[in-house]
C-alpha cells in the first residue's frame, strides 16, 4: 500500500508528497485582487489567495507545471520560486520559455525522477487542450501528468491540467492505469468569447472519469477567480448523478489541510 500527502494551497496549486518526494503543481502564491490579461482580449480576477506563503513550503524537488503563460497557474511569486526547485517539468515550448531547470515533455513522453535514498518517481505528460477545437494556436500548449512508483495500490496519480474534454485526453483511460485524478474543473469562460468553454464542467469531469475508473477524485482548479463559472456546488450536483462508483470517489481536500490518500 502506497500513501500520499496532498495540500490543496488553492486554484492548481497542490503540494504532493510522497515516500520522501516533495513535488509541487502550477505554483500560484500571489495575494487575491489583482486582475491578469490572457491574451487575445481575455482576463480575469483573482479572488482568493494561497492558503499559505510560498515561503512556508518546505524545499521542493520538483515542479509539475501544466503551463506557464496563463498567470492562474504561474503567477509572479510561482515563477519566483521556480529556480529554487530541483526541476521544473512542462510543455516543451514552456520549457524554451522558462530554459534553466525546465524539462519539457510532449504529449506521452516519460521523464524519470531519481534520488538516492528515494524510490524511482516515473512521470508521463499526459494530452490537453485548453479551449475548444482549432484553439491550441491562440490557448497555448498546456499538459497533464501522471505519476507512477513502485507500490502503489489502486494506480497512477494523475493531474489532468487545464483541458476541456475530447479525444487526447480520453485516450489516458486507454493507456494508463490510474487510481487518483487532481481533476481540473470550472467550465472557465470569458465574456470575450461568449459560451466557448476552456476547461471541462462538472458533468465533463463525471464522463472522464466513467472512462477512467479512478478510486479517488479530487477536484482542483475550479475556485478563486472569476472566469469559472462552475464551483463546488454544480460540481457536486454533477457527481451526485454519477454511477454509484463514481459518486463515491468524489474527495474534496479542504484548503491548506494535507490529507492522507492512498494511492
Amino acid at each position: 500500500m502506497s500513501d500520499a500527502r496532498i495540500t490543496h494551497i488553492g486554484g492548481p496549486t497542490t503540494l504532493i508528497e510522497v515516500d520522501g518526494w516533495r513535488l509541487l503543481t502550477d505554483p500560484t502564491f500571489d495575494p487575491p485582487g489583482r486582475r491578469y490579461t490572457f491574451g487575445w482580449g481575455s482576463a480575469s480576477r483573482k479572488e482568493a489567495g494561497p492558503a499559505f506563503p510560498a515561503g512556508d513550503l518546505p524545499p521542493i524537488d520538483a515542479v509539475l507545471l501544466s503551463h506557464d503563460h496563463h498567470g492562474d497557474n504561474l503567477d509572479d511569486a510561482g515563477r519566483a520560486l521556480l529556480p529554487t526547485v530541483g526541476t521544473v517539468l512542462t510543455t516543451v515550448a514552456g520549457a524554451r520559455r522558462l530554459s534553466g531547470n525546465a524539462i519539457g515533455l510532449a504529449p506521452w513522453a516519460v521523464h524519470t525522477l531519481r534520488k538516492p535514498g528515494l524510490p524511482t518517481l516515473q512521470i508521463t505528460a499526459t494530452p490537453c487542450r485548453h479551449g475548444p477545437p482549432l484553439s491550441r494556436p491562440i490557448t497555448g500548449e498546456v499538459t497533464g501528468f501522471a505519476l507512477s512508483w513502485e507500490g502503489q495500490q489502486h494506480g497512477d496519480l494523475w493531474i489532468s491540467g487545464d483541458t476541456v474534454l475530447y479525444d487526447g485526453v480520453r485516450q489516458v483511460s486507454a493507456r494508463l492505469d490510474v487510481g487518483t485524478m487532481l481533476l481540473h474543473l470550472g467550465a472557465v469562460q470569458f465574456g470575450i468569447t461568449g459560451p466557448l468553454r476552456y476547461t471541462m464542467t462538472g458533468r465533463e469531469g463525471v464522463e472522464l472519469c466513467e472512462l477512467v475508473q479512478p478510486h479517488t477524485v479530487i477536484p482542483i482548479h475550479y475556485e478563486g477567480w472569476r472566469h469559472f463559472t462552475q464551483g463546488r456546488d454544480t460540481i457536486e450536483e454533477a457527481f451526485a448523478a454519477a454511477p454509484t462508483n463514481i459518486r463515491g470517489a468524489l474527495t474534496w481536500l479542504p484548503i491548506g489541510t494535507p490529507l492522507s490518500v492512498t494511492i
